[in-house]
């Protein structure tokens, strides 16, 4: 009769949804904390995507209450349809922008891979050995917990709405809604927002008790809820009350029939942390993060709440949409109906 072998009792049990793989080494009670991410080009600077394409790396380090990264490794494929001249020029910035990033993230870039392949992909490999008390499980959330997001939504609607500028059939479908200039405005947004890295919220999870967190990316905040409330040890679920978006693409998104921004679907890039916070501590935490001994363009907002549940996430019907101006837009722009320029919404 076959034996099964059990896993060792000492050897927490690692989910595979997490954002971070996290293997308990030999020595010392130390963890070996790693994670990878790679995409295609979404902005037009070749620097900003790399800085964009590093952040996004390193996020599934912050979403673990991680500040600390020891190395990085970077991978890069540029396209074969590209001339010579176009890489000489395209693939030092974009090099420099990630390095850059890590650099401002505390590490380095000591390695990688750099190949040919039809697409331009940009990414990396980012890698830290921890102390227990350096990260936080993402598994503890209990009820009566806030949840608390640092970046607003919409950066995929921002982006799309940029390069439809030149696109009549799909302008035509949106211009109704939103001017030339506010979706220059968006798409400036969005990028400075994607390039911003998550290393603040992640030290201020320590600092407020956080229980649980995770990024907002590819599968949208409702996705990553859903993901982060599978993981928890009691039962609870997600409601999620608030939409923080970046001004107008609430309105390009229902214009377009697309994305899904409002049902939570559509797809981020290097967004926020979500956070699952004690009461008492969110807006403290929220207040915090905008200090300015913290640099500029930091920002949190509460939007949903922790309730007793089946460990499942959802958005109510007719969330509150929180439009997020722009740095450069006019605060006198009109907000949509259900809509609110507070960034302290009341639950």
């Amino acid at each position: 009769m076959p034996v099964r072998a059990e896993p060792s009792p000492t050897l927490p049990t690692l989910g595979i949804g997490m954002d971070s793989c996290v293997i308990p080494l030999r020595h010392g009670g130390l963890s070996l904390v790693q994670t990878t991410d790679f995409f295609y080009p979404l902005v037009e600077d070749p620097y900003m995507m790399g800085r964009i394409a590093c952040a996004n790396v390193l996020s599934d380090l912050y979403a673990m209450g991680i500040t600390e990264c020891d190395n990085m490794l970077m991978l890069l494929s540029v396209s074969q349809s590209m001339t010579e001249e176009e890489r000489e020029k395209i693939t030092p910035l974009m090099i420099k922008g990630f390095r850059d990033a890590a650099e401002e993230g505390g590490t380095a870039v000591t390695g990688g891979q750099t190949v040919v392949n039809p697409w331009i992909i940009v990414g990396g490999v980012a890698t830290v050995v921890c102390q227990p008390n350096e990260f936080i499980m993402p598994d503890s959330a209990v009820v009566g917990d806030v949840l608390v997001l640092t970046k607003p939504l919409g950066t995929q609607v921002a982006v799309n709405a940029h390069q439809w500028l030149d696109n009549p059939e799909r302008w035509n479908k949106i211009k109704m809604v939103v001017s030339r200039e506010e979706v220059e405005l968006a798409y400036q947004e969005a990028m400075f927002n994607m390039a911003t890295l998550n290393r603040i919220a992640a030290g201020l999870m320590h600092t407020f008790n956080a229980h649980a967190a995770t990024d907002i990316t590819g599968f949208g905040i409702l996705g990553h809820s859903q993901n982060l409330a599978k993981q928890q040890r009691n039962e609870v679920s997600f409601v999620i009350h608030n939409l923080p978006i970046i001004a107008k693409m609430a309105a390009i998104s229902k214009a377009s029939g697309r994305f899904g921004l409002l049902q939570g679907t559509s797809a981020e890039t290097s967004g926020g942390l979500l956070i699952c916070l004690p009461r008492e501590q969110a807006a403290r935490f929220c207040s915090e993060i905008k200090s300015s001994k913290y640099g500029e363009g930091h920002q949190a907002w509460i939007v949903g709440i922790v309730e007793k549940g089946n460990r499942t996430a959802r958005i109510i019907d007719k969330p509150r949409v929180i439009e997020v101006l722009p740095r450069g837009a006019s605060a006198t722009a009109l907000a949509p109906e259900n809509s609110s320029t507070s960034s302290e919404p009341s639950l």
